[in-house]
C-alpha cells in the first residue's frame, strides 16, 4: 500500500507533494490475514488505558476528539477499532489518488480488523489529577492513527485529547447533523446523520502556503477549543456527546490538573503545536514531531512563542529550509530543544509503521533502519522527560533527560542536515 506519501512524508525540500507510487499491499508477501500484522504497542506505564470519542454540537464548528486516559483494569471492555469507519478508507484513497472502491477494499482487507491496545469506553481511573495533553494529527491523517504515542502517554498518567481537524486536511472526518425525515435511517445516530468532510487537494495554480496557513489557524483554534471542552468537563459542567457512548463523562470532574497542560503533534500537527503555543498561554510547553514548518505564519517568529518547545525529528524527512525555520524560532532559548532519531523516517511516528511487515514497510518508507518500537520509545521517553521538566511533574521521567539533549543510542543533538553557514550579524 502506498503509505509513503501519507501524513506529509512525500514532501520534498520545497514543501511540495511528490507524486504517489503505485498500489501495493502493506503486508509481507504471502500474508493473508491481519493476524500476521505486527501489533500497535501497548502502553508501558503503570496505568491501564481506555479511550472514547467525543463530539459536541450538531455542526462543523463543534469539537471532535478521541480521549485516551488512565482507566480501571477491566476485561469486560473490548479494544477500540483502529480505523472506525469505511469512509476513512475512502478518504485515504482520495489522498493517495486511488480509486475509492479499490482503496476501501484493500484497507478493509489488510487493516480492517486492527485494534488499538486501549479499552473502548473503559471506566476512568479516579484518585488523582492528571496533566492534559492535546494532540494534533498530520496532513491526511485523523484522530486514531497516532494511538501508539497517545496510549503510551495515557499509560504514564496523562489525559490525552487527540483532535480530529475539520480544516479539510484530514483524509476524512465528519460531524453529525439532524436527519431529514425523507432520508433512510441507516446512518442515523439518535436521529442524526454523519456529514463527511474529505481531504481537499490543492487547486490548479493555488499557492500552497496560503492554504496551509489558513488551515493551521483553524487547527490551532480547534486545539484550543478541545482544551476548553476538557476543562469544562473537569469543572463539572454537563457536555452533550452527540455520539452514542456509555462512557461516564462526569467521572472526569476534578481529575485534570489545570496547571499542567501541553500540546503535541506530528508534521502538520507540529506546525499546529507552534501556532497553538503562540495563541494560548495555558499550553505550558509543546512537542513538535517532525514538524512541517511551511504553514507557520511569519508573525509567530517575532517572539510570540515564549513556552518551552521540543522538536523531535526523523533522520530522513527534514531539509535545510525547514530546519532553519525551527532554529529561527528557537534561537538563544535554552528551553527550546531539537533532537534527531537516527535511522527513522517521517512514518516512524504514526501507527502504520507497526502494522506493516519489514520489507513492505521499508520499501514504502513506513519503516526506517531503526526498529519502529525503538524509535517510538526514544520519541516517547524524550517527550516524557521534557514534559516532566516543564510541567513540574513528580515522576521518574527525568531518567530520560539525556535524550532531550540528544545523548544516547540512536539519537543526536540538533539535526543531521547540513546547514549553510550562519550569516554575520
Amino acid at each position: 500500500m502506498v503509505f509513503s506519501d501519507i501524513w506529509d512524508s512525500g514532501y520534498c525540500s520545497k514543501g511540495t507533494p511528490q507524486k504517489s507510487r503505485s498500489v501495493n499491499a502493506a503486508m509481507e508477501p504471502g500474508s493473508s490475514s491481519t493476524e500476521k500484522f505486527y501489533r500497535i504497542p501497548k502502553g508501558k506505564g503503570p496505568h491501564s488505558v481506555g479511550c472514547t470519542d467525543l463530539m459536541t454540537e450538531n455542526a462543523v464548528e463543534g469539537s471532535f476528539l478521541r480521549l485516551y486516559y488512565p482507566s480501571c483494569s477491566s476485561t469486560d471492555n473490548e479494544e477500540a477499532p483502529w480505523i472506525p469507519d469505511k469512509e476513512y478508507y475512502q478518504g485515504l484513497s482520495d489522498f493517495l489518488n486511488m480509486y475509492r472502491v479499490v482503496g476501501e477494499r484493500l484497507f478493509q482487507y489488510y487493516v480492517g480488523s486492527v485494534t488499538c491496545p486501549a479499552k473502548s469506553n473503559a471506566a476512568f481511573k479516579l484518585g488523582e489529577k492528571y496533566p492534559l495533553l492535546i494532540f494534533s494529527h498530520g496532513l491526511g491523517a485523523f484522530r486514531t492513527i497516532y494511538s501508539a504515542i497517545c496510549i503510551e502517554m495515557a499509560s504514564q498518567g496523562f489525559v490525552v485529547a487527540a483532535v480530529e481537524h475539520r480544516d479539510e486536511s484530514a483524509s476524512a472526518t465528519y460531524y453529525c447533523k439532524k436527519k431529514s425525515i425523507s432520508e433512510p435511517q441507516e446512518e442515523s445516530v439518535s436521529g442524526l446523520e454523519k456529514e463527511w468532510i474529505y481531504y481537499r487537494k490543492l487547486k490548479t495554480g493555488e499557492e500552497e502556503r496560503c492554504l496551509r496557513h489558513k488551515q493551521v489557524q483553524q487547527r490551532a483554534q480547534e486545539c484550543i477549543k478541545a482544551l476548553n471542552l476538557i476543562l469544562k468537563i473537569n469543572s463539572g459542567e454537563e457536555v452533550t456527546n452527540v455520539l452514542n457512548s456509555n462512557f461516564d463523562w462526569n467521572s472526569l470532574k476534578d481529575s485534570v490538573d489545570t496547571s499542567r497542560i501541553a500540546v503535541m503533534g506530528h508534521s502538520f500537527g507540529g506546525a499546529t503545536v507552534i501556532e497553538s503555543l503562540s495563541k494560548e498561554i495555558r499550553f505550558r510547553c509543546g512537542i513538535a514531531l517532525d514538524a512541517w514548518m511551511l504553514p507557520v505564519g511569519d508573525d509567530v517568529y517575532q517572539n510570540s512563542v515564549q513556552q518551552p518547545l521540543l522538536f523531535i525529528n526523523s533522520e530522513k524527512f527534514q531539509w535545510a529550509d525547514n530546519i532553519l525555520k525551527m532554529k529561527k524560532l528557537s534561537s538563544n532559548d535554552t528551553n527550546k530543544k531539537m533532537i534527531t532519531i537516527k535511522g527513522s523516517v517521517h512514518q516512524s511516528f504514526p501507527d502504520f509503521t507497526f502494522v506493516s511487515g519489514g520489507l513492505i514497510g521499508r520499501f514504502f518508507k513506513l519503516k526506517g533502519e531503526i526498529d519502529p518500537n525503538e524509535a517510538i520509545d526514544i520519541s516517547n521517553h524524550a517527550s516524557l522527560a521534557f514534559l516532566q521538566k516543564h510541567l513540574s511533574l513528580k515522576k521518574d521521567f527525568d531518567q530520560w533527560d539525556s535524550l532531550v539533549d540528544g545523548i544516547g543510542p540512536n539519537v543526536i543533538p540538533g539535526t543531521n542536515i547540513d546547514l549553510p553557514p550562519a550569516e554575520p550579524e
